[in-house]
């Protein structure tokens, strides 16, 4: 829906959801209004007119959050899902898009990564994962690195697997080809891990892939 005339009247002291709008704030550079509002929770934010008309704006942010604790609890208390290894996938899923706290939010959140309505809650997503292949030797990983955790984007895989499709993933050329730290270590029948390590020591890769493992050690 385009912004009209609709969005130029003064809303001022109009309550939509949990936002009431105090004043008017700007235009942006292409027309669209926008008005400083407080939340109930006490926050004051600034929002696009026609966001706030249509209900596609109802809260700050808070009320997505707040429903997403209300889910947490619930899953937790009627389906004992803390104790298990899919819902703490989840639970970090959801941490690492919508909690500014949370250490890898930058990479995720802070990008615009975000998870489809259908995830938030627990349920659906455990059932997705059960239906399409989830086992616990595996990780969940997004097809495309830019996209977001919907059932589209989506799938199981190995660590070594997930490592291949890494958005900041480390080209390594030697001899003459190019390949990622998994991709050299199932070449060289090295266990990832190991190498990776002695790459991040400064090791040259010809040295790293070559060089016994020491059984006691394992560097």
């Amino acid at each position: 829906m385009k912004e009209s005339h609709i969005s130029l009247k003064d809303i001022s002291g109009s309550k939509f959801g949990r936002l009431t709008v105090i004043e008017f704030s700007h235009k942006d550079k292409h027309g669209h209004s926008y008005w400083t509002c407080r939340c109930e929770c006490g926050n004051t934010k600034t929002i696009y007119g026609m966001s706030l008309i249509c209900g596609d704006t109802k809260s700050c942010g808070c009320l997505r959050k707040n429903l997403l604790s209300e889910r947490n609890t619930k899953t937790k208390t009627i389906h004992g899902g803390s104790r298990i290894r899919l819902y703490n996938i989840w639970i970090n899923i959801i941490q690492r898009t919508t909690n500014e706290n949370t250490q890898c939010y930058c990479n995720y959140g802070g990008r615009g990564i975000t998870v489809c309505n259908e995830w938030l809650d627990y349920i659906n997503f455990r059932d997705w994962a059960l239906a399409n292949g989830y086992s616990d030797n595996l990780t969940i990983d997004r097809t495309d690195n830019n996209g977001n955790y919907e059932p589209n984007n989506c799938r199981w895989v190995t660590l070594k697997e997930q490592a291949n499709n890494k958005r900041n993933n480390r080209l390594i050329e030697h001899k003459g080809e190019v390949k990622t730290i998994a991709q050299w270590s199932e070449l060289y029948n090295m266990p990832y891990n190991i190498l990776s390590n002695r790459l991040y020591r400064g090791w040259s890769i010809e040295r790293a892939l070559n060089e016994p493992v020491n059984k006691f050690s394992l560097n």
